[in-house]
């Protein structure tokens, strides 16, 4: 191995303002895996036509077969966090793929309606692993500067899964009934199987490390990801003193109490972040993400979309569109800064679903309108561009960056477990929900929503943008909170104007 970021240049400025190209690649890797369950999440959205077809389910089990993942991902993300303390970042990030690798096979073969569910389960915990170790270990690896960033990568590499699940259901759907959905699904197998051998080459996350007392191949490590020697001393010296550890000695006893500190009696900071990261996954799917994207066929057909190559080539804008402004979010969260970013995404996403229900709302009540299929359309769109500049990337940044060191894998694992929860409510209840109250119905019901969430995030979420993850728990700190979070902001300006 080389110094990747190299040493020219640079002198002795320990907040080097370019980013490592080391800690680039394997922040790249990780977020492999995210691009598997994209997939799998894009995919479903155009094969459950053919297997309802092919099948012969109804909508009941439809809605069961897409949101099992989800409740099956709870039980991946709650055993992945404790799983990650003990094995490490990088082989829990191999297990989750190998997970995959099991879920894909089964769910390609799937010969009936129960194999194929047998194989959406699996898939699903390593969905749970998945969504909780990527952004930890990106977090972990990355400096204060490119944080976001790098921490974002995951969110635009399910994106991008998506997308790439979309222009797979209508490549294969052009195939037989019986081959082309399970090609669909079982392709899923070949980039498991690649992430499985390359996650072995990407060095182990040098927080982890730390907090098993393996110090010194965490310096070196240190090394690999600072653009110099001082930044990386600097960096480790930080880490130390979060994990409270004196003369080069870890303190393990603090691992056996992470849930007592987290959530049967945490101090004040800590219960604020605990709140903060339940939230923001609680409203990044009570929104109504998953339905625009799950279900983009039935709003499109209820907005007066009827063929169905012309269904699947709405689907596939939608994942463009979602690609496409998590790629802008990605270079914005580290120079405008994830609170400005969250509440215009926000209020961008109450809008447009207020726009979409009221086409979907005239197209029910008077037929096919032309300007209503348009608006409803374009609401559409519009609601999947503002949800991937904010709400969706930062969701798992803020909650993967705010937790301390001794609780970041369980803690964020807890936010994981909420944010599978909210997905399989929306996923499984929608069809069910429409019938009730109508597609537009259900849109002013998400607008309320997001209206709501608009202020939970006003009132609770700091900004944390250039702040070193060891300080950013003294954001939330009890008493003055806001002198404190004002105090921060300040150091981190004038970190940010050294740069």
């Amino acid at each position: 191995m080389v110094h990747a970021g190299g040493h020219s240049s640079l002198g002795s400025n320990p907040n080097p303002t370019h980013m490592n190209k080391f800690a680039l690649g394997c922040a790249i890797v990780a977020s492999i895996i995210s691009i598997i369950f994209g997939y799998d999440t894009g995919v479903m959205s155009g094969a459950r036509i053919f297997i309802q077809d092919d099948l012969k389910i109804n909508d009941n089990q439809v809605e069961v077969l897409m949101g099992i993942l989800n409740l099956c991902a709870l039980v991946g993300s709650l055993t992945a966090g404790k799983t990650s303390d003990v094995i490490g970042r990088r082989y829990t990030i191999a297990l989750s793929s190998v997970i995959f690798l099991v879920g894909s096979v089964l769910m390609g073969y799937g010969p009936n309606y129960a194999v194929l569910m047998v194989g959406r389960c699996i898939a699903g915990v390593g969905v749970g692993f998945a969504l909780m170790i990527a952004p930890v270990y990106s977090a972990e690896i990355a400096s204060s500067s490119h944080r976001g960033f790098l921490t974002s990568l995951p969110e635009l590499c399910i994106s991008l899964g998506i997308l790439l699940g979309y222009v797979s259901n209508y490549c294969f759907g052009k195939l037989a009934l019986k081959l082309g959905w399970r090609l669909m699904l079982g392709i899923a197998a070949i980039p498991s199987v690649i992430l499985a051998f390359g996650i072995l080459k990407m060095p182990e996350s040098p927080r982890w490390l730390v907090m098993q007392g393996r110090l010194e191949e965490a310096k070196k490590i240190m090394v690999f990801i600072s653009n110099t020697e001082e930044e990386a001393e600097e960096r480790f010296r930080d880490i130390l003193a979060a994990a409270e550890i004196e003369d080069d000695r870890a303190v393990k006893a603090a691992g056996r109490n992470v849930w007592r500190e987290l959530v049967i009696n945490p101090r004040p900071a800590v219960r604020l972040i605990l709140i903060a990261a339940i939230g923001i996954h609680f409203f990044e799917h009570a929104t109504g993400i998953e339905a625009v994207v799950l279900y983009s066929p039935e709003i499109f057909k209820k907005a007066g979309v009827t063929s169905k190559d012309k269904l699947l080539l709405a689907t596939v804008v939608v994942g463009l569109t979602k690609a496409v402004f998590i790629v802008i979010a990605t270079f914005l969260l580290d120079k405008v800064g994830r609170r400005k970013l969250l509440l215009t995404s926000t209020g961008g996403m109450v809008f447009a679903s207020t726009s979409l229900a009221i086409g979907l709302t005239m197209v029910h009540r008077f037929g096919r309108l032309v300007w209503a299929l348009r608006l409803s359309i374009v609401s559409a769109y519009t609601f999947v561009a503002f949800f991937s500049i904010g709400l969706g990337p930062i969701t798992w940044v803020y909650s993967s960056e705010i937790f301390p060191l001794r609780l970041r894998a369980q803690g964020a694992s807890i936010g994981v477990a909420v944010n599978r929860i909210m997905n399989a409510t929306v996923s499984m209840s929608f069809l069910s929900i429409m019938k009730t109250i109508t597609m537009g119905g259900v849109f002013f019901m998400f607008a309320g929503i997001a209206v709501v969430a608009w202020w939970f995030f006003f009132f609770m979420l700091p900004e944390t943008k250039g702040l070193p993850l060891e300080e950013i728990e003294k954001l939330f700190g009890g008493g003055d909170a806001r002198g404190a979070r004002d105090g921060l902001e300040i150091q981190a300006k004038r970190v940010n104007n050294k740069m």
